[in-house]
């Protein structure tokens, strides 16, 4: 059992079975070799259909209250839907555009992994290699198991080392507390290992004297995992993790609208942030949430950050769909794509707290899988074998090797789920495939 701060943590339900019989690396594998929709006469069909889309979008907007979204897709190695409703900022009377940048946060994770995994390739790293064989400041974690009759907290030594796998797959028990006055909280607050003026290496110091809220492979544990990946592509490159993705990532992809700031010259492309109010009404945040992004910072975090446009994130999506190339430009090899998108969740797992609430999903490295269809109404449409994630700001993007297609969708709006922009958008997509259409509510 794990713990948080004194809370133990019991293991959920078990989700559905898949309705395939098939291993999921079998499911991965097909899913990459297989085409989409073919008609009678042999000729492949498109499944988007950009008008029932498009009203999707527009329905965001004007029934249910967004103040803006914008979405794009590929199919089949084309662009057959693009988008956009509503106001970047409602205030300026700004649109919603193609080159709107957009706060994509933890949308950054699926890059940092894909930066990690490029010296994966080169056999900088081997997967189950320990994570403290890199990072020395990880060789004395302990975890905390809960208290005595006292009161006091007990802290246990780890049943085995965390590995790299446990830190692209969330884990390796890393956790930043839930009640107040726990240990777990207590240590992280007295540390502040995300405070913007560390720089990555002092990130890990700090985490490092963080106890472990799990010991590694017990839970899926979202925490800073990620920005220890972003700390790993430094640490074994040698190269600051911003200029490595500048390096191998955004300019080989010609991601030239991808950064952790831009200045003031570009205020007239930014979105606002919105918060959906009690009442129905949304408002535009304050800049705390926005905070990290108003100057350069010293911490260049893999977890969150970056802010991007549709055309950039496509570029990244479809590098991925096309198995680690665009265009004539090798980021990835297939291999470490196919890997990177499939369920490495341990069978040793305990839970994986609001992983399920996703879908019918595993996790493979810095990806949601799915791995099984729709099962009730109330979920998102998708295709077995697609992988994705999403932003705390609720943009999305996924990648869908059986039909081949990639998308893209940039909503600002807080909380997360507050409007049903994702589930709404890949309705539309899907509606016309049964095997990942969500079942209609004939109620």
């Amino acid at each position: 059992m794990c713990y948080i701060d004194g809370n133990p943590i019991h293991a959920p339900a078990p989700m559905s079975k898949a309705k395939f019989s098939l291993p999921l690396a079998t499911l991965i594998l097909a899913a990459f070799a297989i085409s989409g929709p073919v008609s009678v006469e042999g000729q492949a069909t498109r499944l988007v259909d950009a008008t029932r889309v498009d009203n999707a979008l527009a329905n965001l907007v004007n029934e249910h209250g967004l103040i803006g979204v914008s979405g794009l897709v590929y199919e089949k190695g084309e662009e057959v839907y693009f988008g956009a409703h509503g106001f970047a900022e409602r205030e300026a009377n700004r649109p919603m555009r193609r080159d709107t940048l957009a706060y994509i946060y933890s949308m950054t994770k699926p890059i940092t992994g894909v930066a990690l995994m490029t010296l994966y390739d080169r056999g900088k790293f081997k997967l189950d290699d320990p994570l403290s064989k890199y990072a020395p400041e990880f060789s004395n974690l302990k975890v905390y198991s809960g208290n005595d009759d006292k009161g006091d907290p007990i802290y246990e030594k780890p049943k085995r080392p965390i590995t790299i796998r446990d830190v692209t797959r969330h884990t390796a028990g890393f956790s930043r507390g839930e009640s107040p006055d726990g240990p777990i909280t207590q240590a992280y607050l007295a540390e502040d290992p995300r405070n913007f003026n560390n720089t990555l290496t002092e990130m890990a110091e700090k985490l490092g004297r963080v106890p472990l809220a799990c010991h590694p492979g017990e839970r899926w544990l979202y925490g800073d995992s990620v920005d220890l990946q972003a700390f790993l592509v430094e640490r074994i490159s040698g190269q600051p993790f911003d200029e490595y993705l500048k390096a191998n990532i955004f300019k080989p992809l010609g991601m030239q609208e991808t950064a952790y700031y831009f200045g003031p010259e570009h205020d007239n492309r930014r979105t606002r942030i919105y918060v959906k109010q009690d009442d129905g009404s949304f408002e535009v945040e304050d800049m705390e949430r926005i905070e990290f992004n108003q100057e350069p910072r010293a911490l260049t975090p893999g977890g969150y950050g970056l802010i991007s446009t549709l055309d950039d994130y496509m570029r990244f999506a479809r590098m991925l769909l096309n198995e680690g190339e665009l265009e004539g430009t090798r980021i990835l090899q297939p291999d470490t794509v196919r890997l990177m998108a499939t369920n490495a969740l341990p069978a040793t797992l305990t839970d994986s707290i609001w992983l399920p609430s996703k879908g019918q999903v595993g996790f493979g490295i810095d990806f949601a899988v799915r791995i099984a269809s729709p099962a009730t109404p109330e979920e998102s449409s998708g295709e077995i074998g697609e992988f994705f994630w999403d932003g705390r700001a609720s943009t999305l993007f996924w990648v869908d090797p059986v039909n081949d297609i990639a998308a893209v969708l940039f909503a600002q709006f807080m909380p997360f789920g507050a409007v049903p922009a994702h589930k709404d958008f890949r309705d539309a997509i899907y509606f016309d495939d049964a095997s990942a259409a969500a079942p209609k509510d004939d109620r």
